[in-house]
C-alpha cells in the first residue's frame, strides 16, 4: 500500500438538502454530487481521492441519507457495505459523526477517526495531507483537533476559531490550542479578524480518537450520546440494525459538532486547531461558485453546464445550465443565471444568499415538485 497514517479511519458526512444551490442543487441530487469544479467528477468523488492516500480504501466511510445510497454508491463503486451508515432522515452533524465514530470505536477502540465534508473544494493535496497528519498527532495525544483555514478575505459567511498558546505535541509543530469558536460576524468584526492571524475560518473538518469525541458527547449530550450508543451496538447486525434506526434515529436531538463538542472542548481546553494552508471553499452559495468557476476574476462570465450556449455581451457573474435552451445576458453585471429543466432562477451574487429563502418560500406553498 502506500503511506496511509496507521490506525486512522476518514469519515465523509455526505448529507444536505440542496437549499443553497436550489435548483442546480436539489434534495435528491444534493451539492456532494455535482460536478462544481470542471474536474469531470462530483465533488463526493474529489474528497474520496483526497482521502484514500491517508486512510486507504478501505478505511472510508459515509454516512448518507437512505435515499442517497444507490447515488453514493454509484459515485465511489468500491467502498464496503459495511463502511455506508445509512440517516433515515437528517439529523445534524453530531448525530451523524457520532453515530460514525459509535460504530468503528466498538470495531477498533483505539481508532482515530476525521470527519470531512463531501461538498468542499481543496486545493494542494500534499498541504491538506501535512494538515491532517498533524491533526491526527494531536488527537492521539487526547485532544480534539480542527483545521483552520487562514482567510483570504474579510468574510462574513463563516464562523471563525480563535487559537489561544502554542501546543507542543511530536508531529504537530503547527499546533495550538484554540481560545474559542466565534459565530458568523457583521462585516466590521471580519476585518478585524482578517487582520488578527488569530482567527481562521471554521471549515467544519474534526479529527479525534474516537473514544475522546464520544466522551464529549456524553458530559454534553447524555441523551443523545445514549441514543448514538445503542444504534452502535445493533449496527452490525443487519437483523438488528434496520428496527434500531428506525425506531431511535428519529428521536435523536439535532445539533451541529460545534455546539455540542467544539465550544464545550474549547472551554475547557481540550480543543486543537491545525492551521490549513491550502485553498478550501465551502461553495457556500452562487456567489462562491462564480468565484470558483471564474478562478477570481470579476468581470468575466463563468458558465457551467456541459451542452452550454451562452451569448454574452458586456456581462459578468455566472450561469450555470442544464438545458440547450440558448441564453443571452446584454449589459447585465454580477448576475446569476442557473437553468434547468423545470426551473430558473436569476439573482446576483450579492443577493446570492436569499436563495435558501426561496426554497423555504417554496416548501410552505407545496412546491415540493421542484425541491
Amino acid at each position: 500500500m502506500g503511506n496511509e497514517i496507521e490506525g486512522f479511519y476518514a469519515v465523509i458526512p455526505a448529507g444536505g438538502i440542496g437549499s443553497r444551490l436550489w435548483p442546480l442543487s436539489r434534495a435528491d441530487a444534493p451539492k456532494f454530487l455535482h460536478d462544481l469544479t470542471g474536474s469531470g467528477q462530483t465533488l463526493l468523488r474529489d474528497t474520496w481521492d483526497r482521502l484514500e492516500p491517508l486512510a486507504g480504501h478501505d478505511r472510508i466511510a459515509v454516512v448518507t441519507g437512505r435515499a442517497h445510497r444507490a447515488a453514493v454508491e454509484k459515485q465511489l463503486p468500491g467502498i464496503p457495505d459495511k463502511n455506508v451508515f445509512l440517516e433515515s432522515e437528517p439529523r445534524d452533524s453530531t448525530a451523524a459523526i457520532g453515530l460514525a465514530a459509535a460504530i468503528l470505536v466498538r470495531r477498533e477502540p483505539d481508532v482515530v477517526i476525521g470527519s470531512f465534508a463531501a461538498d468542499h473544494v481543496i486545493q494542494g493535496a500534499r498541504i491538506f495531507d501535512f494538515a491532517v497528519r498533524q491533526a491526527v498527532a494531536v488527537a492521539r495525544a487526547g485532544y480534539i483537533c480542527t483545521i483552520g483555514i487562514q482567510p483570504s478575505e474579510p468574510s462574513t459567511g463563516f464562523g471563525y476559531i480563535k487559537k489561544a498558546d502554542e501546543l507542543i505535541v511530536d508531529g504537530a509543530p503547527e499546533a495550538a490550542l484554540v481560545e474559542r469558536f466565534v459565530e458568523k460576524p457583521d462585516l466590521a468584526t471580519a476585518r478585524e479578524y482578517f487582520t488578527d492571524r488569530a482567527y481562521s475560518w471554521n471549515a467544519g473538518m474534526f479529527i479525534s480518537r474516537a473514544d475522546v469525541l464520544l466522551a464529549e458527547i456524553e458530559a454534553n449530550e447524555p441523551e443523545l450520546h445514549a441514543g448514538l450508543t445503542e444504534l452502535a451496538e445493533a449496527w452490525d447486525d443487519r437483523d438488528r440494525r434496520g428496527p434500531a434506526v428506525d425506531r431511535i434515529w428519529p428521536n435523536l436531538k439535532k445539533i451541529a459538532i460545534d455546539y455540542a463538542v467544539a465550544e464545550p472542548a474549547a472551554a475547557k481546553g481540550k480543543l486543537a486547531v491545525i492551521p490549513g494552508h491550502f485553498d478550501w471553499d465551502d461553495v457556500g452559495d452562487f456567489a462562491s461558485l462564480t468565484k470558483l468557476v471564474s478562478n477570481g476574476r470579476k468581470n468575466d462570465l463563468a458558465v457551467l453546464g456541459e451542452h452550454a450556449r451562452i451569448l454574452s455581451d458586456a456581462s459578468s457573474g455566472i450561469v450555470v445550465t442544464q438545458t440547450q435552451r440558448v441564453i443571452s445576458l446584454i449589459g447585465v453585471q454580477d448576475i446569476v443565471v442557473v437553468d434547468t429543466p423545470d426551473a430558473l432562477l436569476v439573482t446576483t451574487t450579492e443577493h446570492a444568499q436569499r436563495v435558501k429563502q426561496v426554497v423555504d418560500a417554496l416548501k410552505l406553498t407545496g412546491r415540493g415538485d421542484v425541491l
